[in-house]
C-alpha cells in the first residue's frame, strides 16, 4: 500500500463517504471542503472521520466522487493541483479526456463497480492512464479493490459505462415495462406471468423501484452519458436517453 498521504475527498456523498471511511481506517488522512455542504454530508463526513479543511489543495492526491453530471465542474474547482487527481465518477470516455485535460499530467480516470465498500469482494475500483499504477497503490489491501485497465487513458470509464449499460439500463427498462402493463391495465397479469416464466423478476422490479426513487436523480446523467458513448461508438443512443427519462419520472414520483 501507498504509505501515509493526504487525501483530499470531492465529496462524502454515500460512495464517497465510504470510501474516505475506509482510508482513514488503513491510517490515511482524508479531508473535505464543508464550504457551502449540507449538514447531512456534514455529519456523514464526521461519521467516516474525514477532517475539514478550508482549501482541498493541501492534499497530496484528490479523489473526486461526485453525481456524472458535476464531475466537469468539480474537476475544474481544483484546476491547476499539482495533486494526483483521481476522477472516479461515472461519465463518458469523452467526459473523461475533457476532465484530463483541466488537470492535465497528474489525473487518473477511475470508475467504480459495486455499492459502497463496506464489506469484502463487493466493490472494485478500474484506473487507468499512466498513473493507474501509483493510484493503485493506495487502495491495495483496502475493501475497494483496484483494477488497472490497459490500453486507453479513458479505458476505465469505457468499462464503467458499458457495465452501468446493462445493470442500471435493464432496470429502466423493467420499469418502463410494468408502468407499459399498468396504463393498459394489465399490471396483474403481467405480474402474474412473470410469476410463472420469470422467476424473481418481481422482486428485481421492486428493488429498481426503490433504487430509482432513492438515486435516480444521480443516474439520470449517468444515462445520458452512456448514450453519449454508445453514440461515439456508433450505436444506438435511444435505449439510455430512455432510461434518463426513466429514472426522472421516478424521482418525481
Amino acid at each position: 500500500m501507498m504509505g501515509r498521504v493526504r487525501i483530499g475527498l470531492l465529496h462524502p456523498g454515500e460512495m464517497g463517504a465510504a470510501i474516505g471511511g475506509m482510508l482513514v481506517e488503513r491510517g490515511q488522512e482524508v479531508v473535505w471542503l464543508p464550504h457551502g455542504r449540507s449538514e447531512e454530508t456534514a455529519q456523514r463526513a464526521a461519521r467516516a472521520g474525514l477532517t475539514p479543511v478550508e482549501d482541498i489543495r493541501v492534499a497530496e492526491v484528490i479523489l473526486s466522487v461526485c453525481p456524472p453530471h458535476a464531475a466537469l465542474d468539480v474537476a475544474r474547482s481544483v484546476q491547476g493541483t499539482t495533486a494526483l487527481f483521481i476522477d472516479a465518477n461515472a461519465v463518458s470516455p469523452m467526459t473523461a479526456s475533457q476532465i484530463g485535460e483541466l488537470i492535465g499530467e497528474r489525473w487518473v480516470d477511475a470508475g467504480i463497480v459495486g455499492p459502497p465498500p463496506r464489506r469484502e469482494g463487493t466493490t472494485r475500483l478500474y484506473l487507468s492512464g499512466p498513473h493507474a499504477s501509483e493510484a493503485s497503490r493506495l487502495f491495495a489491501g483496502t475493501r475497494l479493490e483496484p483494477v488497472a485497465v490497459t490500453g486507453s487513458p479513458v479505458a476505465a470509464s469505457a468499462v464503467k459505462m458499458a457495465y452501468a449499460a446493462w445493470t442500471k439500463g435493464s432496470a429502466a427498462l423493467l420499469l418502463a415495462a410494468l408502468d407499459s402493463a399498468a396504463a393498459n391495465g394489465v399490471e396483474e397479469a403481467l405480474r402474474a406471468e412473470w410469476g410463472r416464466s420469470q422467476p424473481g423478476l418481481d422482486a428485481r422490479w421492486q428493488g429498481a423501484a426503490d433504487s430509482a426513487e432513492a438515486k435516480g436523480w444521480r443516474w439520470v446523467g449517468e444515462m445520458h452519458e452512456i448514450a453519449a458513448t454508445f453514440a461515439a461508438a456508433g450505436l444506438p443512443s435511444g435505449f439510455h436517453e430512455a432510461a434518463a427519462e426513466m429514472f426522472d419520472r421516478a424521482t418525481r414520483g
